[in-house]
């Protein structure tokens, strides 16, 4: 029976996926998802190692094309329109990936800048301001000119977030934030991605395996399964934890996590 996640109560549609299949060739990843991201959701990505999630947020910003199925924003096909469409539709669309992504030669706030330099008509002086308070928001005023290498691995994530953030999107895309950081940092993450959210009303989906993070941060949630190359649960991950009986599901919810006991039903 196909299974489809809906956007949390109350929520109007923002991003829709619709029966969309991934592969590489003949070898297929993922088939026939279908969920709605709620504006103003934290939607999590979950499932076990290997099973698509950061295909799937590949697939989201035209990275990578669908076998088969549809991608929308705002009720618009991103799939289906013309390559300058696309690049009008992603300045709606900020992307903080797994490693941070931040060029090594360019201090944090020549990072930032490269998105404003490429698509806006701001002097250089206005496109410094601008950096400097994005490098604000995440925590990080004084540290303008630094260089990726003289920060920590926290420090460099949250610098990744302000440049993602660099063009005002109302949508974020994060792939596997909290990966690499220690427990303090990761939360410190946590509550700047909630922040940001409230704050700024954007449309955050997280590529996460982290259950402290699935729990802390997520309103609706996917889950993707290894063995039938599907989605078989959708939902907010403390109801599935709390009555989605599943196993693969049960089991990665349950799961020990950093040395510490299993998570346990409410």
């Amino acid at each position: 029976m196909a299974v489809y996640a809906a956007p949390s109560p109350g929520r109007e549609p923002h991003i829709v996926v619709r029966d969309l299949t991934m592969a590489f060739g003949d070898f297929i990843v993922m088939k026939d998802l279908s969920f709605t991201i709620g504006r103003g959701d934290v939607f999590i990505i979950m499932g076990g190692s290997g099973c698509g999630k950061s295909t799937l947020l590949r697939h989201l910003i035209g990275l990578q094309e669908p076998a088969r199925g549809e991608v929308f924003y705002d009720g618009e096909s991103f799939t289906r329109a013309e390559e300058e469409r696309r690049g009008e539709l992603l300045k709606r669309v900020g992307v903080l990936f797994q490693s941070g992504a931040l060029w090594s030669s360019m201090t944090l706030s020549e990072n930032i800048a490269l998105p404003l330099e490429a698509y806006t008509d701001l002097s250089p002086a206005e496109i410094r301001d601008v950096a400097c308070l994005k490098l604000a928001l995440v925590g990080l005023k004084g540290f303008e000119d630094y260089y990726p290498n003289q920060i920590s691995g926290g420090m460099q994530k949250r610098a990744g977030l302000a440049r993602a953030m660099a063009l005002d999107p109302n949508i974020l895309l994060f792939d596997e934030p909290s990966a690499g950081l220690d427990p303090i940092s990761s939360r410190l993450l946590d509550d700047l991605i909630l922040d940001l959210r409230d704050s700024l009303g954007s449309t955050i989906a997280v590529v996460t395996h982290e259950l402290s993070s699935i729990f802390t941060i997520g309103d609706n949630s996917v889950f993707l399964d290894t063995e039938s190359r599907t989605m078989i649960a959708t939902g907010h991950p403390k109801e599935l934890l709390a009555h989605c009986d599943l196993p693969g599901v049960h089991r990665f919810l349950t799961r020990a996590a950093d040395g510490q006991a299993p998570a346990r039903r409410p």
